[in-house]
């Protein structure tokens, strides 16, 4: 995978994200994998202060929204090096995911700056008791909810900010528990995870709204069968540049499936068929 470097003078950077930087991270083939890899996530969190669905699954949402908007980014920097455009990350180091949270590989090729995978990662776990959680609540959350206040803040900085406004400070009461969550939040990945049968983004929040619709708890467990979506999206047909109308979003299965019917054209132009709820 590429990052495109932040200027022109700086060396291009390929690292690798394989979870835990040896290539071995697991296959995830049908949707009851998935969810079992999201329940023992869940299970490191209901041991570390977040008892309850209504609380490791906020605590797990903005984990893995950095995690995809991590990976999202390096294939546009992939993409921009391809064609030879410049391309500007929205988080600047030490802040991406692949810098703090990813585990720490030396023999990966750099992810900019000459540092490889984890690099922050290997300095705080290296530095005193404390500094794990000191850079979190302390650096890393003020840093993403003032990217919007910044002088010509893009749209995407926009967005980082307001999803972690809400973002006070860490729940997850141990590094040991906290680093373990990392390492199994960045083994789900695009490529360990087969397409054909999983809408990898949906079906890993259907799994965390069936926890909240668990004992007692009030989120609901409403899914529209994958086979029904494949219908619907069948019969309708979406074309490039149309807009979809889907009020019942929900975790975005049927949204997914419209955008990946319109198969490699659509790799490119990802704004050309717009869903709205």
């Amino acid at each position: 995978m590429v990052r495109a470097s932040r200027s022109p003078k700086s060396p291009k950077a390929r690292p690798i994200r394989n979870g835990a930087g040896n290539g071995s991270a697991k296959r995830l083939a049908t949707p009851q994998s998935v969810n079992s890899a999201i329940k023992s996530i869940c299970d490191v969190m209901r041991r570390s202060n977040c008892a309850g669905a209504m609380q490791y699954v906020p605590e797990l949402t903005w984990i893995l929204f950095l995690r995809i908007l991590d990976e999202r980014e390096a294939r546009e920097a992939d993409a921009a090096e391809a064609v030879g455009a410049e391309f500007t990350p929205s988080i600047e180091p030490p802040y991406r995911w692949c810098d703090w949270a990813a585990p720490y590989d030396e023999s990966s090729p750099t992810v900019g700056n000459g540092k490889a995978q984890g690099w922050k990662r290997k300095e705080l776990q290296d530095g005193s008791l404390g500094s794990f959680f000191a850079f979190v609540n302390g650096q890393l959350l003020p840093y993403l909810k003032g990217l919007r206040e910044r002088p010509n803040a893009a749209p995407k900085q926009k967005i980082i900010s307001e999803i972690m406004s809400g973002v006070e400070r860490v729940r997850i009461d141990t590094e040991r528990n906290m680093l373990d969550i990392f390492d199994k939040v960045d083994a789900i990945k695009d490529e360990t995870i087969e397409p054909t049968h999983v809408f990898p983004l949906s079906q890993v929040y259907e799994g965390l709204l069936l926890k909240m619709g668990e004992k007692g708890n009030d989120g609901g467990q409403f899914f529209t069968p994958r086979e029904v979506i494949r219908a619907i999206v069948r019969t309708i047909n979406p074309q490039l540049g149309q807009t979809v109308y889907d009020p019942a979003a929900a975790p975005g299965a049927s949204s997914c499936r419209r955008i990946s019917t319109c198969g490699p054209r659509s790799a490119t132009r990802p704004q050309a068929i717009n869903s709205r709820r």
